[in-house]
């Protein structure tokens, strides 16, 4: 059997198959309780203690 043929097929049914299991297992792990917390927190993270634009000086450091 030529090189191709074989990836060819193996493209088609098992890496199909693990790509998919791949994708599912992220939506679930997007979409798990408790994960809305963990995003909230992360999309704030420039938000935090900061009461003023930062300076020029402030940048550097």
């Amino acid at each position: 059997m030529e090189e191709y043929t074989l990836l060819r097929q193996f493209a088609d049914s098992w890496m199909l198959l693990l790509l998919f299991a791949f994708f599912v297992g992220i939506v679930i792990w997007v979409f798990r309780p408790g994960a809305s917390k963990d995003y909230k927190d992360t999309a704030n993270i420039p938000f935090r203690h900061q009461d003023k634009p930062a300076t020029s000086e402030e940048a550097r450091q």
